[in-house]
């Protein structure tokens, strides 16, 4: 079965159709940002293009915020801005007779993708000097007739023009056998008159109270007098995180040997109210 056959059949048929013709297709969402060596959240995608693509866009609106933004004098959705491109870019530009998968993933201060490619050149892309070229036409046009995606390197300069506003960072896309793209994104945690439940596990206090100040993942195990690291991630660290009471302090770069952990405004907020 040549390109354009695997191409129509993605499109829309049914999902053992898909598996007959490209056995090997596949789009993995993957939320990382808790539990750094496996996942808090996944979607392991192998449906058809229209399918996938509502599905990457659910998937982000999930774990995702979206910001106040004006255009002019009218509201726009920047997170869907960007990743419409985003998830275009991860169903028309892939090379689909590779056996690497698709993935999304989306961790601390930033979202990534990877996607099999036949590059025409390699390293990170200069915007100013990219010049686009149709991979998959056919998905292309489809995607175009459906209202999914714009002429041909649009995404890019569209990337750059709300990158920068969403994450405070310029997108970075980097061309090679695996194309990569890496969007820096917002955090945001409970403002601090939030009313926050104090039915936290008893582990979850003591961590808090330990949390006097910036203290690394073995500081704070001294401090609780624990020896097991998985004991203490499973049963202290990323509850806490996971209810916004802890942050890392290097969240774009989760196993960093410089990472500690602080408490959020929400967190000192909580302790406060247990004092009272």
């Amino acid at each position: 079965m040549d390109r354009r056959q695997q191409q129509g059949f993605l499109k829309k048929s049914k999902d053992e159709v898909i598996l007959y013709a490209v056995p090997h297709y596949r789009t993995d969402l993957i939320l990382r940002k808790i539990n750094l060596r496996r996942y808090d959240d996944r979607d392991f995608v192998s449906t058809n293009l229209i399918e996938t693509y509502e599905r990457i866009m659910a998937f982000v609106a999930k774990h995702l915020p979206d910001p106040f933004y004006l255009e002019g004098d009218m509201r726009i959705s920047i997170r869907d801005t960007i990743l419409r491109e985003v998830a275009s870019n991860i169903l028309i530009h892939r090379e689909y007779t590779n056996l690497f998968p698709a993935k999304l993933i989306l961790e601390r201060g930033q979202v990534r993708t990877e996607n099999s490619d036949k590059p025409h050149g390699f390293g990170l892309i200069n915007p100013e000097t990219f010049s686009p070229f149709p991979k998959n036409p056919v998905i292309a046009l489809f995607f175009r007739e459906i209202g999914r995606a714009d002429e041909l390197g649009s995404g890019v300069r569209r990337l750059m023009k709300y990158g920068k506003a969403y994450g405070g960072s310029d997108p970075e896309l980097l061309a090679g056998d695996v194309f990569r793209i890496v969007i820096k994104t917002p955090e945001f945690e409970k403002a601090k008159d939030t009313p926050i439940s104090l039915e936290v596990t008893g582990e979850v206090k003591r961590l808090l109270n330990a949390c006097r100040s910036e203290l690394s993942r073995r500081q704070l195990q001294d401090a609780l007098g624990l020896k097991g690291e998985e004991n203490f991630r499973n049963l202290y660290l990323e509850p806490a995180m996971k209810s916004g009471l802890v942050e890392m302090t290097i969240p774009h770069k989760p196993t960093s040997r410089l990472q500690k952990y602080r408490l959020t405004s929400a967190g000192k907020h909580l302790m406060e109210s247990i004092k009272k």
